[in-house]
C-alpha cells in the first residue's frame, strides 16, 4: 500500500465516525403493556429521554393489555435484532412466554414496574408495591383515628402490582381493630371502571369513611362517584400521575403514594447500556416512593424494589 494512502485512509475512517457512519446505533426495545395510561405513558417518555442522550436506538411498542399481543410484540422486536429487551408485562404470569421466547433468542430481558413471575431476568426495576401499599393503610389509618369502613379498588387481576399493593394495605390495616374493609372490588387500573365500581359500593355501603385504590386513575374515578352522591370520603390513590396530584391538591383525593415512572424507564435504558457494554447489572434496583398529601412531600426510599 502507498505511504500516501494510509493517512488518506485514517482521515476518512475520522470523518465517517465524526459523522455518525462507522457505526448503527445500537437498538433496544420497551414493550409496555399499554400506552393508554398516563403512568405508562411517562414511563416510556422517560425511557426515550434516556436512549436520545445515549444515542441507543429505542423501539416501543404498545401491548394493549393484552398478554397475546404482547407476545407478537416481543416476538416482532426480537426479529428486529435488539440487544436488550425491556419489558413492562401486562399479566406477571402470562408474561413467562414473551421472557422465554427473548431466553431463546439469548437477548438478555429487563423487566419494569411489574415482574414476571418464574421468568429469567437479569434485572428487575420497580417501587416496592408491598411497602407503598402499607404506607396508603397508615395514611387511611392515622386519617380515621383508627375507627371507620373503608373499600379497597384492586387493579387488574394477575399483576404483582395490583396483589402487592392491596397486601400491604390490608397487612396496615389489620393492625387497628377499628378499621373495618367492608367492599373490595377490582376496576382494572382503569379510570371509568373505578366511577363504576365505586358508584356500586357506594348504594351497597353508604358509610364508607375511606377508599384506597391500587393507582390514581382508579382513585379519578372513584372521587367523581362521590362527589356525585355528595359525599367527603378521604381517597388515597397510588402512582402520582399528574392527574392524581392535581387532585390531591384541589382536595378531592386525600392522598397519593407516588412513583417515579421517567425514573424506571431511565434506568431501565442505563441498564441497558450497560448490559450491552458488558457490565453486569444489578439483579434488582428500588426506586424510591414518595408520599403526597396536600402540601407535602414525602420521600420513601425502601430498600428492596418489589420482585414478587
Amino acid at each position: 500500500m502507498s505511504r500516501k494512502l494510509v493517512p488518506l485512509i485514517a482521515i476518512v475512517g475520522l470523518l465517517c465516525a465524526a459523522t455518525g457512519v462507522a457505526r448503527a446505533a445500537d437498538k433496544i426495545a420497551l414493550v409496555v403493556s399499554t400506552l393508554d395510561n398516563p403512568f405508562f405513558v411517562t414511563l416510556a417518555d422517560g425511557a426515550k429521554a434516556k436512549a436520545k442522550a445515549l444515542g441507543l436506538d429505542l423501539v416501543v411498542v404498545d401491548s394493549e393489555n393484552d398478554p397475546a399481543k404482547e407476545l407478537s410484540n416481543v416476538e416482532d422486536v426480537l426479529d428486529q435484532n435488539v440487544k436488550v429487551l425491556l419489558l413492562n408485562p401486562v399479566d406477571s404470569d402470562a408474561a413467562r412466554a414473551a421472557v422465554r421466547a427473548a431466553n431463546i433468542g439469548k437477548v438478555p430481558v429487563i423487566t419494569l414496574d411489574r415482574a414476571a413471575k418464574g421468568a429469567k431476568v437479569i434485572c428487575h426495576i420497580a417501587s416496592d408495591n408491598v411497602g407503598g401499599g402499607k404506607l396508603a393503610g397508615e395514611l387511611i389509618v392515622k386519617q380515621l383515628g383508627g375507627h371507620g369502613n373503608v373499600a379497597e379498588l384492586e387493579g387488574q387481576p394477575g399483576t404483582d402490582a395490583a396483589r402487592d399493593r392491596s397486601n400491604g394495605f390490608r397487612e396496615a390495616i389489620a393492625g387497628s381493630p377499628g378499621i373495618k374493609l367492608v367492599a373490595s372490588q377490582p376496576a382494572n387500573f382503569d379510570r371509568t371502571q373505578g366511577l363504576n365500581v365505586m358508584e356500586n359500593i357506594l348504594q351497597a355501603h353508604p358509610d364508607i369513611d375511606a377508599v384506597f385504590a391500587a393507582n390514581d386513575e382508579m382513585a379519578l374515578g372513584a372521587t367523581k362517584a362521590i362527589q356525585a352522591g355528595g359525599r367527603k370520603i378521604a381517597v388515597v390513590g397510588f402512582d402520582g400521575t399528574r392527574d392524581g396530584i392535581a387532585a390531591v391538591k384541589n382536595g378531592s383525593m386525600y392522598a397519593t403514594i407516588a412513583q417515579q415512572p421517567a425514573l424506571i424507564g431511565s434506568l431501565g435504558v442505563e441498564q441497558a447500556s450497560n448490559v450491552i457494554s458488558g457490565h453486569q447489572v444489578p439483579a434488582s434496583i428500588p426506586v424510591p416512593l414518595k408520599v403526597i398529601t396536600n402540601g407535602a412531600a414525602t420521600v420513601h426510599d425502601r430498600d428492596q424494589a418489589s420482585t414478587h
